[in-house]
């Protein structure tokens, strides 16, 4: 480690400059106290006594100080040498050292690597290597097949009443077993890196999963899987080994940085403390002096517990994440930073911790091929340097990404295929047959060649006639094969297990200590409250708008002291105050339910334990119930009137801080039990009524049946009321004598407490702040007891076969995933033939100078740029003709997206200028929705559908309705088998990444989708992004047989391979900053795009066998341009090839003779009914295939029915005293607010999922919003009739109203209306916001209201007349007025009224509520009232508020 590498480090644009100052005399001083890292070619004297005195530290001190250079201040800023902490160094010394270590990191990581291998080296240390080997292992589930695989309703009820049937051995089980893994053996060596490939549904996840130790529990594992020999048990596989999801799950408030220093910070630096030190005083020994650069890097990184750490700053560089590390991740609602760094993020989140074993699953989902190939470089120096054990599944790795790897695994139909050195795959196809054609990707090869549709093509052997492999053939042959026998040597010797190295595998189960832990999660939890300011501001906003609305309900003017009537209100404002306090804890339901993905992945990781997770969330909760409970309090206690005295204030403030801290625990803990943002809100709102109507208020404690007394007191809100009631009512002003001798108590206020079924002892007041005390310890517990020991929930993903086809071929499929059978069309003349049946008018497109802006980011205006607008596109020319694939390409950033987005017409914002012309005509964005088609990248479709039924939906809405039945039925047909969807036709298509269909089977749906509108010009976007190179080949082979049929298609490539760039015709280019460098054709293998560019002065030529997509962006780099002083956008205006296009351009827009332009008499194809019939259908089956909302919906609806029905058990015709008729009050109020709150709550999810693909259809043209609302609601409303139906039943029955038909149609008629209308306010919301939730937020807000001024917790005629008129407004409110007036309002037997004396049930109903039977009629108007007025707002909010950005 000589001084010449030390000069090779040259260090930073910083490092550089200050360098400059230092011995050029400039003016170094402003750049004091920084470092320069720098080795010099002289040591002097300084240098050996600095490193003398740091030699004499003990140990402890020693590992945590490094010489550096820096820059004194004053004077012309000498260079000397300075003492540092290395765990204390800032972040600009930190950026300045890994800068001068990583100038280059392209160049400079390898040799950093090597400085560091050689330092231990030269002192003997042996670093821990891990091998892992699996022998005989075989993974496998269960999963229903054909039919009864839908997740319809009546499937889900029947297949788990089998499935308890099955359990308890009474009925045999339909589940048939998937295997997923099948007897396959292995070894993972160290220091080699092993490329793991295969087709889709292969098994390749299951095998990663299985070698870290991942696998789920449901899964059946046999076979053994050993690290050096040690099975799992013996160690703790998580922290030896780190897997790398395909799925990116990460906390969008953080920033990058922040994101992987929590992780860091967590998993510890395992033992490279303890390899530092030994390596330490080795050297010591040795009198060897270390490199100060890589001593210092290796101790920074090796200091644990930091929270800023340099193994962070590091992995940044690597991963090319520098650029963003202070931008947040970002989420659905928060924009963050693009998808292809948060790949990277995922994969930054465990190389920052100590792992020595790696497995990456597709990890270059979203990347170009140059940055995946930069990425998989690090990766192998890595690797070989430090003997690193890896494997790396890649979907579509470029060739010379290929050539980094030094292992293959080829794993197919669940079997490894070939496992070994990369050189010997092709011998070893070579040898059972077959051969890669020279212009063909070998791991392009390598997935096809198992395929029993593509093999053909590469048999290699002419004198034999070609038969089918089948993979278990390839199997044999591999053990037949040199280098399958030489693994099965390996396999036979077993691993010496005394040669493992003490280091490699980790027996800790956690990275830091408990304390550690704990603080660092704290730190994590203090800025996310920090970053979600928004969310508690507009809490804390509610609240103080719901205490002033209390206060001015409750006024204290109007509250008089000293009778028994003058309690109800004073109950009242109480009640008021505790569900205020109360609800405003549902959001922690929501916010938990939202971090639980990202909790998941962290805790399976070994991050930090469950209680590390749950801790800080709770304690920092605290002052922030102080807070709330301090402003309500403090806007209401003396408003209101409440006992004058500091300590009843005192005693009432701790009181609703132990009810609010008891409420954020039960909904915690309701998240992490039901862990779904749709079942969640669900059982919340069950668990609040049970705790509600159970609570005292709703019905009286005398009144409860004895045999449900118990859940009286284990009702938390119970002990909350009589704290707050007991302190208030025990007071002295309430001492007077009580006049009524029917209550046996001596004072008014203990006759209030005694009436109410309270307590009427102070000491109550004790033990209920204890029980509220003991309920939030209760709660918060069982929230961590969730969180340790519950999974995540996962939609079952069956396995889904057409029962024909599979008749007609027995295939096989990896569990989770659906098998594919592909047609092959082996020639141009045959796909001819397949061409669809629909006549379509071949139209083209041309545009010319298009330019598009965006207003100037906030961002780029605060660093002082001044100009109003962005410019994405520069003076875009072009033309695209039928018949004719032409490939839209450009690095990231270069406007691809942009341009497509303008083109056709799907930008929401921005400004556009230029011309585009259909076939010669000026384009009409209203009539080219009807011909063309979008397959956007994101592949949206509606997830609760099967793949026939969404392609059916797309061509009843968008053919022409002159398009009969049977034709529609053929066209739908012969799309189906020209994207081979045949076999998919009855799978769910389910959520991206959660269930339903695999990447490729999603987007090859997303064509299938467009082509079945018939369109004349078709754009895709990115249609290969996210496949495997078989998958992206399947689909470029739909993509060319669409083309073939004389469509004119466009589609945006990133970097494709050698086949997908060939298959193209033609070729528009643009560079970065929206400007286009070549627009033509690509010749037969890329000549003329070659020959174009090659011509060009000073670039280099084309080496053999290089991907001309791969060498085209590289030669027309910005780097290059820079380098060559060109412009190339430029050298292609002035180029022969420009005129030749403008030429093309402008003959094709000029309309041909005779031709006419686009007309169509009606916006869209279909009329106004026909839209609605067809999105009514659509949705009805969505909704019978989501048994996750309908069943839970049915299911709790009965169990409230029953619940209401054994409370309020046979009290429908009790109506002799007063409390009698409150308890029907309290039973209807119970009955509508609960269940209607759930269906509100519960309906907002799905209507957001099918607002999201609206936004796809409404641009394509397919229908009006009109259409998709009213078939929103009528579906919904269905099902609400049908749910209302069983609920009024089970509670009329139960209850005993009087049974006259009049009143059980009155009953069913007003809750099933108020159903309804809490139905349409969640949708109503959701169209107004533009997330769930928000909208989740707003509905709690306006639900409290609605509570208030419902007529329950105050009754109307004792309202203060400011307030009455919103009495009026609330929908609940009618809602009981029609329910108690309907089932009482006639009844004329008598009811005894305290101070009053006995009235009938008429009268009272009219005198205390202001109930009159005979307003029904117009309370029924009302009810409709409402429900058209929230159904014009959704429709309204659908039609004109867009909140999707493109």
């Amino acid at each position: 480690m000589g001084s010449t590498t030390s000069l090779s480090r040259s260090g930073s644009f910083g490092s550089r400059s200050l360098r400059d100052a230092a011995f050029d005399g400039g003016a170094g001083s402003q750049a004091a106290g920084h470092f320069e890292f720098q080795r010099s070619t002289t040591e002097d004297d300084e240098d050996e006594l600095k490193w003398a005195a740091i030699e004499r530290l003990p140990t402890y001190d020693r590992l945590r100080k490094g010489v550096l250079k820096h820059v004194a201040g004053g004077g012309a800023g000498e260079v000397e040498l300075q003492e540092i902490d290395v765990g204390k160094l800032g972040g600009t010394e930190r950026k300045l050292l890994i800068e001068s270590l990583l100038k280059v990191a392209e160049e400079d990581n390898e040799k950093l690597l090597r400085r560091i291998r050689h330092r231990t080296d030269v002192v003997g240390i042996k670093i821990p290597t891990v091998e892992i080997r699996f022998e005989g292992l075989s993974v496998e589930g269960d999963g229903y097949v054909g039919v009864s695989s839908l997740p319809t309703l009546l499937n889900f009820v029947v297949n788990t009443f089998q499935g308890i049937l099955g359990f308890c051995r009474v009925f045999p089980t339909k589940k048939r077993v998937v295997k997923i893994l099948h007897n396959i053996s292995g070894i993972v060596k160290p220091s080699r890196m092993t490329l793991l490939l295969g087709p889709p549904g292969s098994g390749k996840t299951t095998l990663l999963k299985a070698l870290s130790g991942k696998l789920d529990n449901n899964l059946r594992v046999s076979g053994r899987v050993t690290y050096c020999g040690h099975e799992f048990h013996e160690f703790v596989p998580q922290r030896t080994c780190a897997y790398i999801s395909q799925q990116e799950c990460h906390l969008g408030e953080l920033t990058v940085r922040e994101t992987l220093e929590f992780s860091g910070r967590c998993l510890g630096v395992g033992t490279k403390y303890d390899l530092l030190a030994e390596l330490s005083r080795r050297e010591k020994e040795a009198g060897i002096k270390p490199d100060l650069e890589v001593d210092a890097f290796m101790k920074a990184t090796s200091v644990t517990g930091q929270e800023n750490h340099l193994v962070v700053d590091y992995v940044m560089k690597l991963l090319g994440l520098d650029i963003c590390a202070d931008i947040i991740v970002g989420n659905e609602m928060r924009r963050g930073i693009s998808g292809g760094q948060k790949k990277r993020v995922t994969t930054g989140e465990m190389l920052v911790g100590p792992a020595k074993v790696f497995m990456m699953d597709e990890i270059s989902t979203g990347l170009d091929s140059s940055t995946t190939y930069q990425i998989v470089r690090f990766m192998k120096q890595m690797v070989h340097i430090m003997d690193i054990t890896m494997v790396i599944s890649l979907l579509q790795p470029a060739p010379e990404t290929y050539e980094l790897f030094d292992n293959i695994i080829l794993i197919s139909e669940n079997q490894i295929v070939y496992q070994g050195p990369r050189d010997n795959v092709l011998d070893f196809f070579e040898y059972v047959g077959f051969k890669c054609p020279e212009r063909k990707g070998v791991a392009d090869f390598l997935q096809e060649v198992t395929s029993k549709n593509d093999q053909k093509q590469y048999w290699s052997k002419p004198e034999e006639t070609y038969r089918y492999i089948s993979v278990p053939d390839f199997v044999m042959f591999f053990n037949s094969f040199l280098t399958g026998k030489k693994l099965d040597e390996e396999l036979a010797v077993p691993y010496d297990r005394s040669s493992t190295h003490p280091a490699a595998l980790v027996k800790e189960r956690y990275g830091i200590s408990n304390k550690d832990l704990l603080k660092a999660c704290f730190l994590r939890e203090m800025l996310l409250i920090k970053r979600n300011a928004f969310l508690y501001i507009f809490k804390t906003m509610q609240l103080t708008i719901m205490s002033i609305i209390c206060m001015t309900m409750f006024f204290r003017t109007t509250m008089h002291v000293g009778h028994l009537g003058d309690g109800n209100k004073f109950y009242g404002a109480l009640f008021c105050s505790l569900l205020n306090i109360m609800f405003n804890g549902v959001s922690e339901l929501m916010l938990t339910t939202q971090r639980l993905p990202v909790f998941y992945k962290e805790r399976d990781s070994l991050l930090y334990p469950a209680w590390a997770f749950a801790l800080p969330i709770w304690v920092l909760r605290v002052p922030i119930s102080f807070g709330e409970s301090l402003i309500w309090i403090s806007l209401t206690y003396y408003t209101i009137g409440f006992a004058p005295s500091v300590d009843r204030y005192f005693k009432q403030f701790l009181a609703f801080v132990c009810i609010n801290q008891m409420a954020q625990g039960l909904f915690r803990s309701i998240a992490a039990v039901a862990r779904s943002v749709v079942i969640a809100p669900v059982i919340g709102m069950f668990t609040l009524l049970v705790v509600f109507v159970l609570g005292g208020f709703i019905i009286a404690k005398d009144d409860i049946q004895p045999w449900l007394i118990w859940g009286y007191y284990i009702s938390p809100m119970m002990y909350g009321q009589n704290a707050i009631v007991i302190n208030e009512f025990l007071h002295e002003r309430w001492s007077d004598p009580n006049p009524d001798p029917r209550i046996l108590e001596a004072t008014i206020g203990k006759a209030i407490l005694k009436v109410r079924g309270m307590f009427v002892e102070n000491k109550w007041y004790w033990i209920s702040i204890g029980a509220l005390i003991g309920f939030t310890m209760i709660y918060n517990i069982c929230f961590v007891i969730a969180l340790t020991y519950l999974d995540p929930l996962e939609d079952s993903k069956s396995i889904i076969l057409d029962d024909n086809q599979n008749k007609r071929s027995s295939k096989t499929s990896e569990f989770n995933s659906s098998s594919i059978e592909i047609t092959t069309i082996t020639s141009y003349e045959e796909s001819r033939k397949k061409g669809m049946v629909l006549p379509f008018q071949p139209l083209s497109l041309a545009f010319k100078n298009v330019n598009y802006y965006v207003d100037m980011p906030a961002e780029m205006k605060s660093q002082g740029v001044e100009e109003e607008r962005l410019q994405l596109l520069h003076n875009v020319s072009g033309a695209f003709r039928p018949g004719v694939l032409t490939a839209l390409v450009g690095v990231s950033g270069a406007g691809k997206t942009t341009l497509m987005d303008v083109l056709a017409g799907r930008k929401t914002g921005g400004y556009t200028d230029g011309s585009i012309n259909i076939s010669g005509y000026a384009k009409n964005q209203r009539t080219f929705a009807r011909i063309s088609g979008y397959c956007e990248q994101n592949d949206i479709h509606s997830p609760r559908i099967t793949v026939y039924e969404s392609l059916l939906h797309s061509a009843w809405m968008r053919l022409s309705k002159n398009v009969n039945k049977q034709d529609r039925m053929m066209f739908i047909e012969e799309v189906m088998e020209l994207v081979e969807l045949g076999p998919l036709r009855n799978s769910i298509v389910g959520l991206p990444g959660v269930n339903g269909l695999s990447t490729e089977q999603r987007k090859r749906l997303t064509i299938a989708v467009e082509l079945v509108a018939n369109p004349s010009i078709i754009f895709m976007d990115e249609p290969t992004s996210g496949l495997d190179a078989r998958a992206a080949a399947i689909v470029m082979r739909t993509v060319r047989n669409t083309v073939d049929t004389g469509r004119t298609v466009v589609c945006t490539i990133h970097q494709p391979s050698i086949d997908i760039f060939e298959s193209f015709d033609e070729l528009l280019l643009l560079k970065r900053g929206g400007q286009v460098i070549y627009a033509g054709s690509l010749g037969r293998h890329s000549h003329k795009l070659v020959e174009y560019f090659e011509a060009i002065l000073g670039v280099p030529k084309i080496q053999e066998g290089t991907n001309p997509a791969t060498w085209m962006l590289d030669v027309s780099s910005s780097a290059v341009e820079s380098h060559l002083d060109v412009d190339f956008a430029e050298i292609y205006s002035h180029s022969e090839l420009y005129k030749r296009n403008q030429e093309l351009i402008e003959e094709l827009s000029t309309p041909s003779p005779g031709s006419n332009d686009l007309y169509f008499p009606t916006q869209y194809a279909q009329d106004f009914l026909t839209q609605c019939r067809a999105c009514f259908m659509k949705l009805h089956r969505s909704y019978w295939q989501n048994p996750s909302y309908n069943v839970t919906r049915f299911f709790l609806t009965i169990i409230f029915g029953v619940l209401f029905g054994l409370i309020f058990w046979k009290k429908g015709q009790k109506t002799a005293t007063q409390q009698d008729v409150f308890n029907l009050l309290g039973a209807t109020y119970s009955a509508v607010m609960f269940l209607g709150g759930s269906t509100c709550s519960a309906v907002m999810p799905i209507v957001s999922i099918e607002r999201t693909i609206l936004y796809r259809e409404r641009a394509a043209g397919m229908y009006s919003e009109m259409a998709f609302a009213i078939a929103q609601v009528s579906i919904e409303a269905t099902y609400v009739a049908i749910q209302t139906f069983v609920y009024c039943v089970i509670l009329f029955l139960m209850i005993g109203y009087p049974w006259h038909l009049a009143n059980f149609l009155w009953y069913y008629f007003f809750i099933c209306m108020s159903f309804i209308y809490f139905a349409l306010y969640g949708m109503m919301l959701v169209a107004l916001t533009p997330g769930y939730q928000i909208a989740a937020i707003t509905m709690s807000f306006f639900l409290t209201t609605w509570n208030i001024f419902s007529g329950f917790i105050i009754l109307r005629t004792e309202m203060p007349i400011w307030w009455r008129w919103y009495y009026w407004a609330s929908p609940v409110a009618w809602t009981l007025y029609g329910l108690l007036a309907s089932q009482l309002g006639n009844i004329e037997s008598l009811v005894e009224v305290p101070g009053q004396g006995s009235m009938s049930v008429k009268q009272f109903l009219k005198q205390s509520f202001g109930f009159d039977y005979d307003f029904l009629v117009a309370v029924a108007a009302a009810h409709i009232g409402f429900v058209f007025l929230f159904l014009f707002v959704f429709a309204y909010g659908i039609r004109f508020l867009n909140f999707q950005r493109r």
